[in-house]
């Protein structure tokens, strides 16, 4: 049978990951069919901007790739069609539109969807952020308003409060823990980043949760009462309380997938390999299997790339990258670019080693060594850390005095 003939490598999920996993294809020489599927009818496009630049009106195409790339690297789009399920025996997708598709490897990544808080009222003005309909939908209520408030100072919560206070509006910012990324960066650097967010103006309020919605006459939110009875006066609502993977279509098909309870997301192994045959998984929805031995996804931007590298290889039997992979994400709120490398966990032993009043500069470590570096406005510092953070450095020779 001829490549042709063949069925196609399908991807389910038309984001960053699925993207950047059909480049890695073509990249490593795979001639053969391939369908590429998503659930929007735009063309992939990147989600970070829609936060930050898209939804201040700065710019409005967020677009990866030209329709032009996709017919020159034969990559076949199947967009405005959520995959509804799949058959692994019979090897075949089904697609919400009705139809569906063969595939001699399926590569499933299709993301998260935003988490919405259980039994509040459905009101006008009251949004989450995912895509770009979310956030096209966000920005053309910007200009109405005076006030909004942000439910969820995770990092998407905390680049709204930011966007919409260079806006001009009033943000208030309610997060149920200490203070702002406390479950991600820990409440030392959490503190710092509050910081950022009052010397910016923000009401922030921490330790407090939304109770209820208050409807006007026409359906729209005017207030919210929150957990401590303060009734917040607003016809703006933004709730980033977090994401699930999106794998509700993988009902019944016998693919493993994490307890929710551990993050879930699709269970595979070091590479992108899952517990049925010809089906791997790429991106924020996989929970790969990492050197310390367990599995777990990682949203971070960078990562869907490398996870798409050796993905790649590993279904072709091409030779991987043998460069020691550092993990790098970053947030931008107000003027300053928050950065991290390795992997910072709030439950490590924190050391704040900069800090001007506004930037700042913190090693993570756990059984003394370096297990990753966080900086506010402090990017050669981060960067210059990198080989420290892959050779686990020991938390004391990073704490010397330089000589």
């Amino acid at each position: 049978m001829s490549p042709s003939e063949k069925a196609p490598i399908v991807i389910v999920g038309a984001g960053l990951a699925g993207l950047r996993t059909a480049e890695e294809l073509r990249r490593a020489g795979y001639a053969g069919r391939l369908v590429l599927v998503g659930d929007e009818a735009r063309l992939p496009y990147d989600r970070p901007p829609l936060s930050k630049q898209f939804v201040r009106g700065e710019t409005d195409d967020t677009t990866l790739r030209p329709a032009a790339f996709f017919a020159e690297k034969r990559i076949e789009l199947r967009l405005d069609a959520a995959a509804v399920g799949v058959d692994t025996e019979a090897r075949r997708v089904e697609l919400a539109d009705g139809g569906s598709l063969a595939y001699d490897q399926l590569i499933i990544a299709t993301g998260l969807r935003p988490r919405r808080l259980p039994g509040l009222p459905d009101l006008g003005g009251v949004h989450v952020l995912r895509g770009h309909a979310d956030a096209s939908a966000l920005r053309a209520e910007l200009a109405g308003v005076s006030r909004a408030l942000v439910v969820g100072a995770g990092f998407i919560g905390c680049e709204l409060a930011a966007s919409f206070r260079a806006s001009g509006l009033d943000v208030v910012l309610v997060e149920p823990q200490p203070v702002p990324l406390a479950g991600v960066l820990g409440t030392e650097v959490g503190a710092l980043v509050a910081r950022l967010h009052v010397a910016a103006g923000v009401d922030l309020r921490c330790g407090i949760g939304l109770d209820t919605f208050v409807a006007d006459s026409a359906e729209r939110v005017r207030a919210a009462r929150l957990s401590d009875g303060a009734e917040v006066q607003t016809n703006l609502v933004v709730i980033g309380i977090g994401s699930r993977p999106m794998t509700e279509w993988l009902a019944g098909s016998g693919i493993a997938l994490a307890d929710p309870a551990d993050g879930g997301g699709v269970l595979a192994d070091e590479v992108g390999r899952t517990s049925a045959d010809g089906v791997w998984a790429v991106g924020d929805v996989a929970a790969w299997l990492h050197d310390t031995g367990i599995r777990k996804r990682v949203e971070h931007w960078t990562n869907a790339g490398e996870q798409a590298r050796l993905l790649a290889c590993a279904l072709l039997g091409t030779e991987p990258p043998t460069a020691a992979r550092v993990p790098y994400f970053w947030s931008d709120q107000y003027d300053v670019k928050i950065q991290a490398l390795g992997t910072p966990s709030a439950s490590d032993d924190v050391h704040i080693v900069a800090d001007d009043g506004k930037r700042f500069l913190a090693y993570y470590a756990q059984h003394g060594h370096l297990t990753g570096v966080v900086g506010a406005g402090m990017t050669p510092q981060v960067m210059k850390a990198r080989a420290n953070v892959a050779a686990g450095t020991a938390i004391d020779e990073m704490l010397a005095p330089s000589q």
